[in-house]
C-alpha cells in the first residue's frame, strides 16, 4: 500500500448516487440539531446523508465530535475532548421518540480518556430508549473499550437485566474491523487486531446480544486477507457482517487503492453466507448498519428477530467509510 500515491483514478458509475434531499430531510435535521445532538451523517461526511435523511432516518453520534485516536481513513476530528454532557441520553431518546423510530443504531467517538471509555453513556442511552418505547430495536456500535471490555459487558448486561419485563431485553452490539491485520499499523493506529477481535468474541458471549462488525475494502487488501477476517469473525462467534467500499474523506487521508466492482461483494457476500454469518450486507455504498433493522432470517436460538420498520435510525459511519474526493 502506497499513501503517498493520489487517490484511484475517477470513481466508478457504481459509486455514483443521488444526493438529494426530499420531504423528510428538513424534519429529521430539525429533530437532531433541535436537541443539540451529534450526527456520523455531518461529523464524518456520509455519502448516505441525503438518502438517510430523505427518509427520516439519521445517527447518533455519542460523547461529543472528538476522538482520542487519529486513524488515517477517518474524516471526524481527533484530539482531547473536554465534552462530557449527562444529559445526552434522554435527549437521544426524546429525538428517537420526535422521529417515530422503531430501531436505533448509536455510536461513539473513541475516549480512552474515560475511566469507562465511555461505556456509561451507551448503557444509559439505551436504558432511555426502551423506557421511552418498550419495543425499541437498539444496536451499539462501539469502539474496542480498550482496558475495560469486561467492565463494559457487565454494565450492558445489567442495563438490560434492570429494565421492566415489559421491554425488549435483546441487543445488538457491533465493533467494526475495519481493514485487514496488515494494514492495521497504518490505517489504525492505536487500535489493535487482537483487541478488537476479543471485543466481538466477548459481545458474541453475552445472553440476548448478537455480535456484529465491518469491514472497508479498497485499502490495498487481497482477496485472500479479506477471507481470513470472516473467518476470524466466525471463530469469533460473530453472526452479522458488513462490507462497503472505503472512499477518502480529505487529502490529508488514505488514497483509495482500488475501486472494488459490485460482483466482487457478491462474491464477498456468498462467502460469508457459506461461512455461516445469518446477516450480510456487501456493496460499494454499504455501510456498517446499513439497514440493520432488516431481519435475514434465523438469528440463533433465544435471539429476538428485528422486524423491519418504516422509520428507522441507522448508522453510516463515515468516520469508517469515508466520504470521496471530488473528480
Amino acid at each position: 500500500m502506497q499513501p503517498s500515491l493520489p487517490n484511484a483514478a475517477r470513481m466508478p458509475v457504481w459509486i455514483r448516487q443521488n444526493l438529494g434531499r426530499e420531504r423528510h430531510y428538513p424534519g429529521t435535521a430539525a429533530a437532531v440539531h433541535g436537541h443539540g445532538l451529534h450526527t456520523v451523517c455531518e461529523e464524518a461526511r456520509c455519502p448516505n446523508r441525503g438518502e438517510c435523511w430523505s427518509r427520516g432516518t439519521a445517527t447518533f453520534m455519542l460523547l461529543g465530535d472528538t476522538c482520542t485516536r487519529a486513524c488515517a481513513f477517518c474524516s471526524v476530528k481527533s484530539g482531547r475532548p473536554t465534552w462530557n454532557d449527562a444529559g445526552e441520553p434522554r435527549r437521544v431518546a426524546q429525538a428517537c421518540l420526535d422521529l417515530g423510530l422503531s430501531f436505533v443504531v448509536l455510536t461513539s467517538v473513541n475516549r480512552d480518556d474515560l475511566d469507562d471509555g465511555g461505556a456509561g453513556c451507551f448503557a444509559e442511552t439505551l436504558r432511555q430508549l426502551r423506557l421511552g418505547k418498550p419495543d425499541m430495536g437498539v444496536e451499539f456500535l462501539t469502539p474496542d473499550f480498550r482496558n475495560v471490555q469486561g467492565q463494559a459487558a457487565d454494565l450492558f448486561n445489567a442495563t438490560l437485566a434492570s429494565l421492566p419485563d415489559s421491554r425488549r431485553h435483546d441487543l445488538i452490539w457491533g465493533h467494526n474491523m475495519e481493514t485487514v491485520p496488515r494494514l492495521y499499523k497504518e490505517a489504525r493506529k492505536g487500535a489493535r487486531y487482537e483487541r478488537s477481535l476479543d471485543l466481538l468474541a466477548l459481545a458474541a458471549r453475552q445472553p440476548n446480544m448478537e455480535a456484529k462488525s465491518a469491514l472497508m475494502l479498497g485499502l490495498g487488501e487481497t482477496r485472500e486477507e479479506v477471507l481470513a477476517v470472516m473467518s476470524d469473525l466466525r471463530q469469533a462467534g460473530v453472526q452479522r457482517l458488513s462490507l462497503g467500499q472505503y472512499l477518502r474523506p480529505t487529502l490529508d487521508n488514505l488514497p483509495v487503492v482500488r475501486y472494488v466492482p459490485p460482483e466482487e461483494f457478491t462474491d464477498y457476500e456468498n462467502e460469508a453466507r457459506r461461512l455461516g454469518f445469518s446477516w450480510v450486507k456487501a456493496g460499494p455504498l454499504v455501510r456498517s448498519s446499513y439497514f440493520a433493522e432488516e431481519d435475514q432470517g434465523e438469528k440463533g436460538k433465544g435471539k429476538r428477530e428485528t422486524q423491519i420498520q418504516p422509520a428507522v435510525l441507522s448508522t453510516f459511519p463515515v468516520s469508517r467509510f469515508p466520504f470521496p474526493d471530488k473528480d
